[in-house]
């Protein structure tokens, strides 16, 4: 019987995928989702065929690339819906989305657009705009937060965050948390409430690609 023998070409492609993938998140980061796979291949110091053989697709890609921050973006919303303190609940998930989008531009950029290939992260921004409308159901029940919320006002908020991601990174994390400070005090019950301008329909709005 012939021995078996080993196959290092294994090992070379988990090499391979792992620098496609940091590849992936550095160049989705900077150009946004538009840039080619190519350059993806450049980056990564490998060729096409190898970048596809891997990747048949661009949708492939930035679900894998970006698969950490979408599981952690889920564990945000189930933890949420599971907190006993509605309130507590939805200023958490606020804190975490945003956390999560400062520390990847990719990934903000493919929450919110619907570009073409980001079918997987339409479903999560979705699940995360239910919960946040369960959230602010049971959190107006409470009495702690104002009445006039809207889950639009979370899109909005979204949307303003992304001019965030110009500034280096560790400020970014910094003005991040300060900011969802801010906003998380503005959706609060007031004792004496100021009538809002009406809401701006974002949540259906978002048919376009993120573009930086």
């Amino acid at each position: 019987m012939t021995p078996e023998v080993p196959h290092p070409v294994r090992s070379d492609a988990r090499d391979n995928r792992a620098r496609i993938l940091d590849a992936a998140r550095t160049v989705f980061g900077e150009e946004g989702l538009g840039a080619p796979m190519r350059e993806v291949a450049r980056r990564a110091g490998v060729g096409p065929a190898t970048l596809y053989r891997h990747f048949p697709g661009k949708r492939e890609l930035l679900a894998e690339t970006f698969a950490e921050q979408r599981r952690a973006c889920r564990t945000a919303v189930r933890d949420a819906l599971a907190d006993p303190d509605p309130w507590h609940g939805f200023r958490t998930l606020i804190e975490r989305i945003c956390e999560l989008h400062a520390r990847s531009s990719g990934f903000a950029d493919a929450f919110m657009a619907a570009f073409p290939g980001t079918r997987d992260f339409t479903a999560d921004r979705e699940l995360t705009l239910r919960a946040v409308a369960e959230l602010a159901r049971r959190a107006r029940e409470t009495g702690r937060l104002r009445r006039d919320f809207v889950v639009d006002d979370l899109v909005l908020v979204l949307l303003a965050h992304r001019g965030l991601q110009e500034s280096p990174h560790e400020a970014r994390i910094a003005a991040s948390r300060r900011y969802a400070a801010y906003v998380i005090e503005a959706f609060r019950a007031p004792e004496t409430a100021t009538p809002l301008p009406p809401p701006a329909r974002l949540a259906d709005s978002l048919t376009r690609t993120t573009q930086r």
